[in-house]
């Protein structure tokens, strides 16, 4: 233990005659702390949004999308040329159109996707979000978002009329299942049909306009995106998860990082509690610093003296937000006692995802804005005059 730990320690962590000095060194302990709380929770938060909503969004799309501007007719031949690339696991074919979905007085724009329900299966997860029914997808057969089926009024077995805007075909489809991915634009705004019932229903014949791949490794989307460039089909427009999304995520990532901002304000107006305390601190220790530097001590050990004496403040309340922090998110992640509405945030219930890393960037710069509050108090002190220091002892 070095002398200017030891004396830092006895002066900011013992008790202390002046009342006075324990309030506030505890008060500007307590205001670190809670800042460093917050901004834990709140990028967990953040966090688990963001990896939550992708799960999803990688669950319920294929990894990579390929759009043909005259469509696709071989599909087998397609598909065998683009398995063969590395990291392709699964092709799976699609015809996507815009359509209205009629039901009694009610009407919704939808977005509507032909699939061969086996291919789908092993593309995507929407298996797995199926409510009721299957995605057998029958001719004649609908599946709907479970949004969508209650914005709408509509149940399993009840049949709706889907309206081409583009052709003004009217054609009759009775609901045969009704899926739920948790994220209300795609519950709301998605319906399948099988391939047949869709290439008649936007008059494409055997014809089909896009192609979804699902990968080994969902992030290496772009990989194979040049991979499947380099092939050299000019007319092909191929897009990955990432770039189907990519508002989406910039506007997570951009708010997340407003949010760290805001709230290291927290932990800067913290930080001046712990100025006033050191100021504070050296206006009363002006004889003890009189004696110190009388008996030859320094200004530089002085001041790191004053400097550790913030620090230790600064520390405890670090120490004390990642314990708080840490245990806060626990309990949001474990009893979701937080419900949300699905038609803003897209999910019913409060996602929490703590990262080390991002603790550990909270930590660190909490505890660099702790180290900068020391520096006017530590040189204040340094500089101090021993002579007028004891003058009036």
């Amino acid at each position: 233990m070095t002398f200017e730990f030891f004396i830092a320690r006895r002066y900011f962590l013992t008790p202390q005659k002046e009342r006075f000095i324990s309030v506030i060194s505890l008060i500007a302990g307590l205001g670190v702390a809670i800042g460093v709380t917050a901004l834990i929770v709140v990028i967990a938060v953040m966090a688990g949004f963001d990896n939550d909503l992708k799960d999803k969004i990688v669950g319920a799309n294929p990894h990579v999308l390929i759009h043909g501007e005259e469509g696709f007719t071989d599909f087998d031949a397609l598909s065998k040329k683009l398995k063969s690339l590395p990291g392709v696991v699964d092709v799976t074919p699609y015809v996507s159109g815009q359509a209205f979905l009629y039901y009694r007085d009610r009407v919704l724009t939808l977005n509507v996707k032909g699939v061969d329900p086996e291919a789908e299966g092993r593309v995507t997860r929407i298996r797995q979000y199926m409510q009721g029914g299957a995605l057998s997808l029958p001719d004649g057969g609908i599946v709907v978002g479970s949004e969508l089926a209650e914005a709408l009024g509509v149940a399993e077995g009840d049949e709706v009329i889907l309206s081409s805007p583009i052709i003004g075909l009217n054609t009759p489809f009775r609901v045969s299942g009704i899926f739920s991915t948790g994220m209300y634009e795609y519950d709301l705004n998605l319906a399948f049909l099988n391939l047949a019932d869709a290439q008649a229903f936007f008059g494409l014949g055997s014809v089909l306009t896009q192609v979804g791949l699902r990968l080994a490794e969902p992030d290496e989307a772009p990989v194979v995106k040049r991979r499947i460039l380099a092939m050299g089909e000019p007319s092909w427009r191929v897009r990955t998860w990432m770039e189907i999304n990519e508002n989406f995520f910039a506007a997570l990532a951009l708010e997340k990082l407003a949010m760290f901002i805001i709230l290291t304000l927290i932990v800067l107006v913290a930080s001046f509690n712990i100025i006033s305390t050191l100021v504070v601190m050296v206006v009363e220790k002006t004889r003890d610093i009189g004696i110190l530097k009388a008996i030859g001590v320094r200004g530089g050990r002085i001041r790191a003296i004053f400097t550790w004496g913030g620090f230790l403040i600064g520390s405890a309340g670090v120490v004390s937000g990642i314990i708080g922090g840490t245990v806060l998110c626990f309990l949001l992640k474990k009893y979701q006692f937080i419900k949300l509405p699905k038609d803003i945030y897209s999910i019913d219930k409060l996602p929490v995802d703590l990262q080390a890393q991002d603790v550990g960037i909270i930590a660190a710069s909490a505890l660099l804005i702790a180290f900068l509050s020391t520096v006017y108090p530590a040189h204040k002190a340094a500089r101090l005059n021993p002579v007028d220091a004891l003058r009036y002892e």
